[in-house]
């Protein structure tokens, strides 16, 4: 029999110790998150019902359901969506793809660093200046959305990047040696090959968009609306402008509603989020590499 020596002993401790670490720091990070979603459910769960779902607020947004804003939100979430993720898609592709490494490029770079370290207000009044007042597209959804999509734009350039520079090298260079042109081999290789990447920069948008308030109040959402938004250039509610509402600008209101309304935000974040992720661990079955 060998008996373990002494230093040995000693990094097995070690390593027992930061494996302990780690899992005491993950802790730390879920169960905030899980007090949050029990409380949610405790206290918001009673709200929560058919009618308060499809039915308009009543009496001051004191009772009634949260339809327009359950709506408009889908709405603001999927024209911020169709705005940001091709033009997010096809700078990263430029990035990746085409641009040389020079200081054009690092300037590029440095300024979507920086965008998405801007305060989400000054999206706000920059969505004011450049979408409401200039283009003259007014308090809209179409204002609101674009607000949101330049303010999220970072996020899905930075993730469609990382995940095109993922692709080996090898890939490309096969496809060059049998003649494929660079585009033929980021439509056909490239891009198929980092489909599940550039799904998690577009979880995260989602995830964002949802929950933003600032932006949205100055471009597009309305204070209360009960009734549903007919084109891009009409106002519309928001769930999280009317949880902001409901929660400090209106007396009165049953202790479960604004606990319920934010129920029904985190969880269509969560379903859409579960839609995507979904849809990647797909993708990623399929890869062959």
């Amino acid at each position: 029999m060998f008996a373990a020596a002494e230093h040995n002993i000693r990094d097995n401790r070690t390593q027992a110790l930061i494996r302990m670490l780690f899992m005491l720091m993950t802790a730390l990070l879920v169960l905030p998150v899980l007090i949050i979603l029990a409380t949610l459910i405790y206290k918001g769960g009673p709200a929560i019902s058919l009618s308060f779902l499809l039915e308009d607020p009543v009496n001051g947004m004191k009772e009634g359901g949260i339809f327009p804003a359950l709506v408009g939100t889908i709405w603001l979430v999927a024209v911020a969506l169709l705005f940001s993720v091709p033009l997010g898609v096809a700078a990263a592709i430029y990035l990746s793809e085409y641009a040389a490494d020079n200081w054009f490029t690092r300037v590029i770079n440095l300024a979507i660093i920086n965008l998405a370290g801007v305060p989400s207000i000054v999206h706000a009044l920059f969505g004011v200046g450049a979408f409401v007042l200039f283009m003259g597209f007014g308090t809209s959804i179409l204002a609101a959305s674009l607000t949101l999509g330049i303010m999220t734009l970072p996020v899905v350039i930075v993730a469609t990047r990382e995940s095109l520079q993922a692709v080996p090298l090898a890939f490309r260079e096969a496809c060059w040696n049998m003649g494929a042109t660079r585009w033929q081999t980021i439509r056909r290789v490239v891009l198929p090959n980092a489909v599940s990447g550039i799904l998690t920069g577009v979880i995260l948008e989602v995830s964002r968009t949802s929950g933003e308030t600032a932006p949205i109040m100055f471009t597009g959402a309305a204070f209360f609306l009960p009734f549903l938004p007919e084109s891009l250039f009409d106002q519309t509610m928001a769930l999280s402008l009317h949880l902001f509402v409901i929660s400090t600008q209106v007396p009165g209101v049953p202790e479960e509603l604004p606990y319920g309304v934010a129920l029904v935000l985190i969880a269509m974040v969560l379903l859409m989020n579960s839609l995507s992720i979904a849809f990647r661990i797909y993708l990623r079955g399929k890869k062959k590499w």
